[in-house]
C-alpha cells in the first residue's frame, strides 16, 4: 500500500517515513549542501506544485513522446532479456527508475507473457546503494538475475556510484553475484551498454516529482532515522493524490506498445549489431563545462533534459545551457526558467539538448557567480 502504484507492479524495499517532517526550503537546503553542513539525502525539497500551464505542458509532452518512449522501453527490455537473463528481477533505483521499471515489466508481459518481479531500492550519491536491500534481494532471488534499472544517465555519476557500491558490498562480505551495470531508457551520457536510446529527449516523468513517481519522495538516509539494519527511507505523499498522474503516465506509454513492435525489433537488431561500448563523452563534456564556466565542481553541472528539469524544480539554478535549435523538448525547461528568473543561454556545440548549472557558490542572497550579492 506504499505508493500510488498497484502492489504487483513494484515492491518497495524502503521504510515509510511519511510521518516525519523532512522538507526544507530550497534555498536553505542548497546553502547547507554546498557548505558541507548537510548531505542532500538528509532532507527533502518542498514538493513543486505545478501550475495549470505547466501541467498542460506535461500532458502535451506525454502525448507527443509516448510512442518514442514505448519504443525505448521495448528496446531496453528486449536487450535485457537477450543478454542479461531470460527471467530478470528488475530492481529500479528509486525514484526516477521506478516508472521505467514498471514499464519494462509491462512490456515483458505484453510481448512475452512474463510476470517479472520488480522492486525499488535507494541509492545515494556519495553513500552508495542500500546494503540491507541488497541482502534482502540475495535472500529471495539469484543476484545474477538482478538487473538494476534507472530512467536515464546524466554524466554517469550514479553509474559509477553503483559499481563502486557493489564492489564495496562484496569486499565487506555481502553476497556476491550482482551485476552493477544499469539498464536505462536513455543514455545520452554514453556510460552504459544497456539502453533503449542514446538520444537526449524529454522523458515526461522527469517533468514532475512525486506526482509522476507513485507519490513517493526522494529517498532519505539520515542516521537518526535509518538504523544499521533498516532500509533507507522515503515518504508517501498521500495528500497529493488529487494531482497524481503516475498511472496516467504508465498507461499512456503502454497503450503505444502494439504500435511500436516492428520499430522495437529493428532497434534491437541495430543495437545488438552495433558498438555499444560506453565512451563517457558526457562526463568529459561536464568537466569541460565546469571549468569553462568557472564552477570547478562536476556535481553542480547537471546534463540532459531530465537532470536540467530537476535543477529547476529542486535546486538553486544559476543558468541553463540549451543546444541551439532545440525545440519542443525544452518547452517546459524554458517555462520553469522564466518562472524562476534563470537565464537560458544558447550554445552551438553541446552533446546534450541542455545542461542545468546549479549556483556555484550559493548563499542566500547570492546572485553573482562568485557567490556574492551584487551591490546596487
Amino acid at each position: 500500500a506504499f505508493s500510488a502504484y498497484a502492489p504487483e507492479e513494484v515492491g518497495w524495499l524502503l521504510q515509510d517515513l511519511s510521518d516525519v517532517t523532512l522538507e526544507a526550503p530550497t534555498e536553505e537546503r542548497e546553502e547547507a549542501i554546498q557548505s558541507g553542513g548537510a548531505h542532500y539525502a538528509e532532507s527533502l525539497p518542498v514538493e513543486y506544485q505545478p501550475s495549470d500551464q505547466y501541467q498542460e505542458l506535461f500532458r502535451t509532452a506525454l502525448e507527443e513522446s509516448s510512442a518514442r518512449l514505448a519504443q525505448a522501453v521495448g528496446a531496453v527490455t528486449e536487450i535485457v532479456l537477450q543478454e542479461r537473463s531470460p527471467r530478470p528481477v528488475l530492481v529500479s533505483l528509486a525514484r526516477a527508475g521506478t516508472p521505467v521499471g514498471v514499464l519494462m515489466r509491462r512490456w515483458a508481459r505484453f510481448r512475452h507473457g512474463l510476470e517479472l518481479p520488480h522492486y525499488a531500492v535507494s541509492i545515494v550519491r556519495g553513500r552508495g546503494i542500500d546494503a540491507n536491500a541488497l541482502r534482502w534481494l540475495a535472500a529471495h532471488h539469484d543476484p545474477a538475475d538482478v538487473v538494476f534499472v534507472d530512467g536515464w544517465t546524466g554524466k554517469g555519476a550514479i553509474t559509477r556510484e553503483l559499481a563502486e557500491a557493489i564492489r564495496r558490498f562484496e569486499a565487506e562480505g555481502g553476497p556476491a553475484g550482482f551485476d552493477p551495470e544499469i539498464a536505462v531508457l536513455a543514455d545520452p551520457g554514453s556510460c552504459v551498454r544497456t539502453y533503449g536510446t542514446r538520444e537526449d529527449f524529454l522523458i515526461p516523468s522527469a517533468c514532475l516529482n512525486s506526482t509522476v513517481s507513485g507519490l513517493i519522495s526522494r529517498t532519505v538516509l539520515r542516521a537518526d532515522l535509518v538504523g544499521p539494519d533498516d532500509f533507507h527511507g522515503a515518504k508517501f505523499y498521500r495528500e497529493l493524490a488529487g494531482a497524481d498522474v503516475s498511472v496516467d503516465f504508465l498507461d499512456a506509454v503502454a497503450a503505444r506498445f502494439p504500435d511500436v513492435v516492428d520499430a522495437v525489433d529493428a532497434t534491437v537488431k541495430e543495437l545488438l549489431a552495433g558498438d555499444r561500448e560506453p565512451t563517457w563523452e558526457g562526463w568529459a563534456a561536464v568537466e569541460r563545462i565546469s571549468e569553462e564556466y568557472g564552477i570547478h565542481d562536476v556535481n553542480l553541472v547537471k546534463p540532459g533534459v531530465g537532470e536540467t528539469t530537476r535543477v529547476l524544480l529542486r535546486r538553486v539554478p544559476w543558468k541553463i545551457l540549451a543546444r541551439a535549435g532545440a525545440g519542443a523538448d525544452l518547452d517546459h525547461v524554458r517555462l520553469l526558467a522564466e518562472q524562476r528568473g534563470v537565464p537560458v543561454e544558447e550554445v552551438a556545440e553541446l552533446p546534450y539538448t541542455c545542461v542545468g548549472l546549479i549556483h556555484p557558490k550559493y548563499t542566500r542572497g547570492a546572485t553573482g557567480a562568485d557567490g556574492r550579492a551584487v551591490a546596487l
